[in-house]
């Protein structure tokens, strides 16, 4: 195997210059630089990428604990932070917590230990709110409330539900059934407060609805990772309100609705407005394209790879252990798509 000493000996030049050449730190003369490069070119030699994250006090990986990678919301979004990542020369390490029971700890220990240079956490946690601020390491949090100290990504959950509800009383809708996940996420932290800011449309809807008169209803359809508890729930809510006149929901339980609705013989959206909530492309396979509130992957992954990459050189350049971790939070705006299924 090819090392920095046949480089140097090819290049003529110490290993140390390889390593100054190869690590980008320190000055070395153009013409040094070139002979080195050619060495590497004709012995074929490629970089140990581990070993220079070392060097530079780094591992060049990033960990994303998510819920579940089977649920299309996750897998869009693991999709595009793997690109925003790749893209700053960075890995990702992916854990689900459904798949992994002790996950979430591991990975922890993993960036206390300097085993991982940052963490994104998208999953629910149980922790007390100072647990990840004490941990002392880059931490960005997505779509949920980690507690004072650590760095927020998340849509603009709040405008997504005043579109909606500005869309349903357009549109003469009196008689509202929202599927989503169990209703104690509304006030997990107590006083009315989430760790779930997803939550926010929801909470954002039925306020609007109430202010125009109109009369609407939850059902809950379980646990994101359970996807036939969505079904299910989306099954409910024609047996339980035959009057219903429009459904919100995520874009799994949205698309089971427009199929059970084609199965009953319901018009969509003449007789039943169905409006979904992420903008996956389970939006696309439900016979109708769903009219939906589109979140943006793209600028949700590149907000919380800056974040990640901000933190990083924070951490890495603090003269104090781990730096010092950003507290802010960025929205990223919504859009709604109406589309076939919203009148």
């Amino acid at each position: 195997m090819v090392g920095m000493r046949d480089v140097a000996k090819r290049a003529g030049v110490s290993v140390s210059s390889v390593s100054l050449v190869i690590n980008g730190t320190g000055y070395v003369s153009q013409d040094m630089r070139a002979k080195v490069e050619q060495a590497m070119r004709e012995l074929n030699y490629v970089p140990n990428e581990l070993a220079r994250h070392f060097y530079h006090g780094r591992t060049g990986i990033v960990g994303v604990i998510v819920p579940t990678i089977r649920h299309p919301f996750f897998a869009t979004l693991t999709s595009q932070l793997q690109h925003e990542f790749s893209a700053r020369g960075l890995q990702t390490m992916l854990c689900s917590t459904v798949d992994s029971a002790d996950g979430e700890a591991q990975y922890v220990d993993m960036l206390r230990r300097r085993s991982l240079d940052a963490l994104v956490v998208a999953a629910h946690t149980t922790h007390a709110p100072d647990y990840w601020r004490t941990i002392g390491r880059p931490v960005v949090a997505f779509d949920r409330n980690l507690g004072d100290g650590i760095a927020q990504v998340s849509s603009d959950h709040v405008h997504g539900g005043v579109l909606i509800a500005d869309l349903l009383t357009r549109t003469d809708a009196r008689d509202v059934v929202i599927v989503g996940g169990p209703r104690a996420q509304f006030t997990d932290l107590g006083a009315a407060q989430s760790t779930f800011p997803t939550v926010r449309y929801m909470q954002t809807l039925e306020e609007r609805l109430d202010d125009a008169g109109v009369r609407h209803r939850y059902i809950e359809s379980g646990e994101v990772f359970d996807i036939d508890g969505m079904r299910r729930a989306a099954r409910e809510a024609f047996d339980a309100y035959p009057r219903m006149d429009a459904l919100v929901a995520a874009d799994v339980a949205a698309a089971f609705a427009v199929q059970e609705a084609r199965m009953r013989g319901i018009a969509v959206p003449e007789r039943l407005q169905v409006v979904a909530y992420d903008g996956t492309t389970i939006a696309d396979c439900a016979g109708l394209p769903l009219t939906v509130i589109r979140q943006d992957f793209a600028a949700i992954a590149r907000t919380i790879a800056d974040d990640v990459e901000e933190q990083i050189d924070d951490a890495t350049h603090s003269t104090r252990s781990g730096g010092s971790p950003k507290a802010r939070t960025t929205i990223v705006p919504v859009t709604l798509a109406r589309r076939s299924t919203t009148r």
